[in-house]
């Protein structure tokens, strides 16, 4: 097991089973905080349970996902229009930089592809201030700029779901739910309010920072 959360480890214990930290060969279930190498799977016995699935990058990082939801958006154009118009840079640089406006009106929102918690996110409304470093895969979206909204603040809500298996395929649905909400009142994007994102983003890592949270 090699696993830093310790109610995972809690929950276990509480189903007697028996905890190894060290790798060994008879194993029942086996817990990582990260993703596994294929060499793994390949050794697995019929009886033996995982917490990943290979190729898990293909949903867990922001470029892969943006490049099969464009590919499922091709197959099934109406099915797939619940999300925002979206690049990857720097592969969609040159379209991207056509998207911008001379007066300033669009607002953009820059994502790194393999950070999570909110860290590096930010809105600009000009091409030349995004940070592309070299080496480095971002993913640009439209902002959002008429959410919904909750007593004023941006929300977001999240449903949980365990995969058990593919096949045959089996998932479990969590039946409640999490709503995440930001710390201040949502106003349309302005140049005095571009950097604020306790008002732009949901995120419980960024927003527990302030002084506003509940």
């Amino acid at each position: 097991m090699q696993c830093r959360y310790k109610v995972v480890k809690k929950v276990c214990r509480n189903l007697d089973f028996r905890l190894f930290e060290e790798d060994t060969v008879d194993w029942d279930l086996y817990w990582s905080d990260t993703t596994l190498a294929p060499n793994r799977f390949q050794k697995m016995q019929q009886y033996q349970r995982i917490n990943h699935f290979p190729g898990m990058c293909a949903l867990a990082h922001k470029h892969n996902l943006c490049r099969n939801l464009k590919k499922m958006q091709k197959q099934f154009n109406e099915i797939y229009e619940f999300f925002p118009k979206t690049w990857i840079l720097p592969a969609d640089s040159s379209d991207l930089k056509n998207q911008f406006s001379p007066n300033k009106s669009k607002t953009f929102i820059v994502k790194p592809v393999a950070n999570c918690q909110g860290r590096g996110i930010y809105l600009t409304r000009e091409y030349e201030k995004i940070n592309q470093k070299n080496g480095e895969q971002y993913v640009v979206q439209r902002y959002m700029h008429k959410p919904f909204l909750i007593d004023g603040l941006k929300f977001d809500m999240r449903i949980y779901v365990l995969v058990y298996g593919v096949d045959p395929l089996r998932i479990f649905v969590y039946r409640e739910g999490l709503a995440r909400f930001a710390t201040e009142k949502y106003e349309a994007p302005v140049k005095s309010n571009m950097e604020n994102m306790f008002m732009h983003l949901t995120n419980y890592a960024i927003n527990k920072n302030n002084e506003n949270f509940e």
